[in-house]
This record gives C-alpha cells, sequence and structure tokens, in this order.
C-alpha cells in the first residue's frame, strides 16, 4: 500500500492595491489677470472660470492617485482646479509657484496619498553642465524637476518625479530685453537655434538620467516618472533617461533602466503607434509619458506590481484651439502593487 504524499501548501493568493497615475499639462494655468508672458494677454475672470472648470472636470475623470501636473504658473490657480475637481482628500502643491512663478512655468503634483518629503530640483550635479553654442553654459534645468516620496495606502515607500523638459522650440539669440540678435526667417539660422535646443533639452535627459540612478541603483523602491518629454518615448533624449535599451543585451542593467507604461501593461491594447498626446502641424506625437522602474514590470522576478494598462484623453485636441483647455492630451496609467507590509 502506497504511503500518503503530503500535499503541497496552497499559495495563498496575491491581495492586489490598485494605484492610478497620470501626466497632465495644463497649459499655463494662471491666476486671472497675471501676466505670464508677455506677449500673452492674462486670463480675464470668466475665462479662468471656464479653465478652472475644465481641468476640474478632467481631473475628475481620472481620478488618479498621483497627477504629476505641467505648466503651472500659480499654486494657488492649482489647488482651486483641484477643488473644482470635486474629488476629496486630494493635495495640490507646485514648488516654485507658491506665491507666482517667474520666467517659466513650474511642475507640480496633485495626489490623495501621504507625502512624506517633497524636493525641486533645479541644478545639474556636478560635471553635467553642458556649453550651448553661442549661449555658454547650461546648468539647470528650465524648469525645475519635482521628486516626491509617497507613502501608498499600505504603506509602501513611492519615488515619483515630474518632470517638463526643454521644448523643441528654437533657441534664438537675443539681448536682456528680448530683443532678436539673429535673423530667424533665415533657415540656417533657425537649424542652428535648434541644435541649441536639443543641446539643452539632451543636457536636461542625462542629468535627469542621473537622478534616477541615485533613487533606484540597488534598491527596490519602486518609481514613477511622468511628464511632458517634448520629445518621443523612443527618442534619444527620452531614451538617456531611460535606458531601456540596454536592457535588451545586459540583463543587469533593469535595475537601472526605466520602462514605458505602455510597452510594459499587461492587458491587450490597441497598437501603440495609435497613442498620441500633442498634435503639432497636424503630426501626432507622444510627448507626455509615463515610466516606470523594474518594480512594476510584471514579468520581473524583483516585480513588487505591475502596469494594468494605460489609457490616453487626447479627444479634446480635436475640438478646436481654445486655451481654457490644454493642447496636451492626458496620460493615465492603472498600476497594481502586491500587498506587501510598510518598507
Amino acid at each position: 500500500m502506497d504511503t500518503p504524499q503530503p500535499s503541497s501548501p496552497v499559495a495563498a493568493p496575491v491581495e492586489w492595491i490598485p494605484l492610478t497615475v497620470a501626466s497632465c499639462n495644463l497649459l499655463n494655468l494662471a491666476l486671472p489677470g497675471r501676466v505670464f508672458y508677455p506677449n500673452q494677454e492674462p486670463y480675464g475672470m470668466a475665462e479662468h472660470e471656464r479653465k478652472l472648470d475644465w481641468i476640474g472636470q478632467m481631473l475628475r475623470r481620472l481620478n488618479a492617485d498621483v497627477a504629476g501636473v505641467q505648466e503651472v504658473w500659480d499654486e494657488a490657480a492649482l489647488k482651486a482646479a483641484v477643488a473644482r475637481s470635486g474629488l476629496q482628500s486630494m493635495q495640490a502643491l507646485a514648488p516654485g509657484a507658491e506665491i507666482g512663478a517667474q520666467g517659466t512655468p513650474r511642475v507640480g503634483l496633485v495626489t490623495r496619498l501621504k507625502v512624506e518629503a517633497v524636493r525641486s530640483l533645479a541644478e545639474f550635479g556636478p560635471g553635467e553642465s553642458v556649453i550651448v553654442p553661442e549661449v555658454g553654459e547650461h546648468a539647470r534645468f528650465e524648469r525645475p524637476v519635482l521628486h516626491a516620496t509617497l507613502r501608498t495606502k499600505r504603506g509602501q515607500r513611492l519615488h515619483v518625479l515630474v518632470a517638463h523638459l526643454k521644448s523643441k522650440r528654437p533657441k534664438f539669440l537675443q539681448d536682456a530685453e528680448g530683443r532678436a540678435l539673429e535673423d530667424r526667417d533665415d533657415p540656417r539660422v533657425a537649424a542652428r537655434a535648434s541644435l541649441r535646443s536639443m543641446i539643452m533639452r539632451g543636457a536636461e535627459s542625462a542629468a535627469l538620467r542621473a537622478r534616477v540612478i541615485e533613487l533606484i541603483h540597488r534598491t527596490r523602491d519602486p518609481l514613477v516618472l511622468l511628464g511632458d518629454m517634448n520629445d518621443g518615448p523612443h527618442s534619444v533624449t527620452s531614451q538617456l533617461i531611460a535606458a531601456t535599451q540596454a536592457v535588451a543585451y545586459d540583463r543587469q542593467a533593469r535595475d537601472v533602466a526605466l520602462f514605458h507604461a505602455l510597452d510594459v501593461q499587461t492587458e491587450p491594447a490597441l497598437r501603440r503607434d495609435l497613442a498620441y498626446s500633442h498634435v503639432f502641424q497636424g503630426w501626432p506625437e507622444l510627448l507626455d509619458q509615463i515610466w516606470v522602474s523594474e518594480e512594476w514590470v510584471g514579468s520581473s522576478r524583483f516585480a513588487l506590481g505591475d502596469v494594468r494598462r494605460v489609457e490616453v484623453f487626447n479627444d479634446h485636441l480635436h475640438e478646436g484651439r481654445d486655451r481654457t483647455r490644454s493642447d496636451h492630451g492626458f496620460v493615465r496609467a492603472l498600476l497594481r502593487l502586491k500587498s506587501s507590509p510598510a518598507a
């Protein structure tokens, strides 16, 4: 008679904790009557109210636990838009815009998670500056990066970076009063000016890459990068930040790589080339992006969760130009975190 074999223990079912994150370029969110760019009229009260209504409606539709926002001139306007959403227990902050940003808008964060720490990263690290032709040293982010340390509902530490990198708009030379110092109608001059912008965006990407490595190298803290990268996910500048391509020939590189959320989502989705968040001169681009560290890649042996699905909310891009709406689509990702004790 065969001796009964002990049965194998049944693995406990995994408990998934949902976490929704989003990236939203708000298109010059400022208080009424406040001049943000010299060549643009400030918002009137009625126009400002319509903008708050629209942003509030979009935030309510996204219902994200964490939203990284860009182009905030006044933190008070961001708080008003969040209040207009009707969402409860949401904290809104925009370092550098508490009493009104000067020169360039700031990035911000809207979250219902516990905020443990917030830093504004303006300066590049030692040895990270570059020389821009005819301009000189570029040693800081035009729009400082926000680094927030949050705690999930179950106490897991989460790093969130919010970025808005240098645009592709040509960097023409001008004097202290903003007067042009070169012929902007000369295509050769325009090419040189675009080169300056590309170098500046590349320098910002490399500096952001250094901050990413500091946070994820040899750690198991999950990280999410939210932002308007002003370039596509497979561009040179985006890959400077993420270094995902290195994973193909070096699995050790996963520890310091970031993964585009669309590429690692686990639900079936439409073709990735149908996703776009901005239309420039008729050409659709995915400038607004969500990147995640290895801990969100379900196939990784170090996975603490996964990316369930990614959605792009871009219908308003085809409703005509109106600065009360954004000229960017909003990107949302549903992440899932395995339940774990506080770290």
